[in-house]
């Protein structure tokens, strides 16, 4: 019976394979990285964003195509954060690495009035100082730790709180069009990646911009997915497939369907989707 030691390794061997299958998969589908790309992974000092990095580096040695990495954080100048951490480990694994420096935690204390949640705006803030470095330093894709749970989570708060059906897309065009920002750890479970960073021991830093200030909404989500995880295994891998298999004529947008101009007979020049009323089944047809 392997020993202590030796079970750990096979677990943590086991983790990181299943990790680097969904990052590989994530990639391979939405063509995230392709030939001479230089990727920025944005690296907050979080589990999800070291846990990318360590992937990534991984997957940069044995992918069929050649691209560079580039790790990037973004100092806010928060009281009391801990500046020589993601410096001395970056330069431990012998990543290339730069460090924005731009105060954006006084901005934000500015703006927003004391109690209310910081998350929008600090978010608008950093997204512009890393645009603005990727566009000066050839920067082609912009890789951000988002992961399955994040995706399912602004899911549900767009349903909820914000009256829209929509997530997180794995691959993004910028609103300027001047960026790609790409998330491989769309197919990746949280939980999978808490497991991985506790194996590594990332020097985590906490994000602490707004002190004890909880997002209540998202962390509402959390728990809802985290008890429907555990009350209905696969629930959760169902709803995100669902992500990716949309079709636009069972819903009601009559900006993603011509329902008004709708007729008996119509053939349509995509594949459409009928209900099958005696299976209760969804049947391809062109």
């Amino acid at each position: 019976m392997p020993n202590s030691d030796q079970k750990s390794r096979t677990e943590f061997n086991k983790l990181q394979k299943r990790l680097r299958h969904y990052v590989g998969d994530a990639i391979k589908d939405y063509n995230m990285i392709e030939e001479g790309d230089k990727v920025m992974v944005c690296l907050s000092g979080g589990k999800d964003s070291f846990t990318l990095l360590d992937i990534l580096l991984g997957l940069q040695k044995t992918a069929p195509v050649n691209f560079e990495i580039v790790a990037v954080n973004l100092d806010q100048k928060q009281p009391g954060f801990p500046e020589h951490v993601l410096p001395e480990y970056l330069a431990s694994i012998g990543v290339p690495y730069h460090i924005i420096e731009h105060d954006t935690y006084s901005i934000v204390k500015r703006i927003i009035p004391e109690g209310q949640t910081t998350c929008s705006l600090c978010s608008r803030l950093r997204r512009g100082s890393l645009y603005g470095y990727a566009a000066e330093n050839g920067v082609t894709k912009i890789a951000l730790g988002h992961h399955r749970d994040d995706i399912l989570e602004t899911f549900f708060l767009n349903i909820f709180y914000g009256g829209k059906l929509k997530a997180m897309p794995p691959k993004l065009l910028s609103d300027d069009k001047k960026n790609i920002v790409i998330r491989p750890l769309a197919y990746c479970r949280e939980k999978d990646i808490e497991r991985f960073a506790a194996f590594k021991d990332f020097p985590i830093i906490p994000c602490n911009l707004c002190g004890s200030q909880v997002n209540l909404q998202r962390q509402a989500m959390k728990a809802m997915l985290n008890q429907w995880d555990k009350l209905f295994p696969g629930r959760l891998e169902n709803i995100f497939s669902s992500l990716q298999n949309i079709a636009p004529s069972q819903l009601a947008d009559r900006n993603l369907f011509d329902f008004v101009g709708l007729q008996r007979g119509q053939v349509s020049d995509e594949i459409a989707i009928e209900q099958d009323e005696s299976a209760g089944l969804d049947i391809l047809t062109r």
